[in-house]
């Protein structure tokens, strides 16, 4: 039964464009390539899925990369693991790495890889299938308070064979994201009191659009805009709050039937005004993100958060919760939990872990 449902939502995914023709209700933006817009670590999934404006980590090069240029440690590197759709398939995950290395005063250098797996069980398909991004990141500080950055990306997805058209190929494209982060201390008092506020914004995956041969034809990939802002707060040495917001929107049309017909530029353009219903469905399509967490010590964090998409689009929503350690001021475990509001949601019971490391001055 887990094999058959999920083929059946692979099948939906690979044949997007067609099939949102047939369905009733508005129209959802389609991308054939979603795993670059799952959050991939267990700190800002935790959190509601926010990570546009919160504290600079290892995982910022997928988040915000231009957080990098803030970062206190010279060096810090992670790795995430996430089973994916648990209660469908134990043969689906997500994987993600990152390090940064800061190469000078308000400057830092990354590389990131984004990894979907399919093990290949879930239709008999001796094949192992997976899509990957493969990313490079610099990020500049370009005032006291301000920083952007800017990652490249070599996308390589073939997942969309699966076995079921022989005439489906690997399709691969580049892309970019550019980011912005703005960081202001209002209060920075030597007995440990202190108060930060952040903004950050982003616009990812803006490149040429995805090909798996005239069997399939071309889809756009999850070009996304996302804007963040954030308050930290610490009344003392010993306790940190973080409350962070984000709000977010895929700027490809929201109807993918002419995919063919306009190139990805054209896309993102009229992604901003083609909802048949106007403002209110546009503003149906962006999805509302809120986290916080709480800090020990800088030793100790627990974490909470809400993620919310329209009823009437995704209907994506979720509470969150996680916690982490630091162990010895340079390595972390981090772990989150989602739970979803939505009844029968195939997100049910998904896991993420994180692991880190952090050296140089703090």
């Amino acid at each position: 039964m887990k094999n058959s449902l999920l083929s059946t939502c692979l099948v939906f995914s690979l044949s997007g464009a067609n099939l949102l023709a047939q369905t009733s209700g508005p129209a959802v933006p389609f991308t054939p390539i979603p795993f670059l817009t799952f959050s991939p670590d267990a700190r800002s999934s935790a959190m509601g899925e926010t990570g546009v404006a919160s504290s600079p980590d290892a995982n910022a090069t997928f988040w915000n990369a231009s957080k990098l240029a803030f970062a206190e440690r010279d060096f810090g590197a992670s790795i995430s693991y996430t089973p994916w759709i648990p209660k469908l398939t134990d043969d689906l995950w997500l994987g993600y790495a990152s390090v940064y290395k800061k190469i000078g005063k308000g400057q830092a250098v990354a590389g990131s890889v984004n990894y979907f797996k399919d093990g290949g069980r879930y239709l008999n398909d001796p094949k192992h299938r997976y899509d990957i991004s493969i990313n490079a990141t610099y990020s500049r500080q370009l005032g006291r308070n301000f920083s952007m950055g800017l990652t490249m990306k070599y996308i390589s997805s073939n997942l969309a064979g699966l076995g079921l058209v022989s005439a489906v190929k690997t399709s691969n494209v580049v892309a970019a994201d550019i980011s912005a982060f703005y960081r202001k201390q209002i209060v920075n008092d030597p007995n440990g009191k202190n108060l930060t506020y952040t903004f950050g914004a982003v616009l990812s995956n803006l490149g040429g659009k995805v090909s798996y041969g005239p069997a399939y034809g071309s889809g756009y990939i999850p070009t996304t805009f996302k804007l963040g802002g954030g308050v930290s707060i610490s009344p003392s040495t010993l306790h940190r709050f973080n409350f962070v917001v984000d709000a977010s929107k895929l700027l490809i049309p929201t109807n993918s039937l002419n995919v063919n017909n306009q190139s990805a530029f054209q896309g993102l353009i009229k992604s901003f005004s083609d909802a048949p219903g106007g403002l209110k469905e546009e503003l149906e399509e962006v999805a509302l993100s809120f986290g916080g967490e709480y800090w020990y010590k800088s030793a100790f964090a627990l974490r909470a958060g809400y993620h919310n998409e329209s009823k009437n689009k995704t209907n994506l929503k979720y509470a969150t919760v996680g916690a982490g350690l630091l162990i010895l001021k340079n390595y972390g475990a981090d772990f989150s939990y989602l739970i979803p509001v939505v009844k029968n949601s195939p997100y049910s019971e998904t896991m993420r872990f994180t692991v880190s490391a952090y050296l140089g001055k703090i």
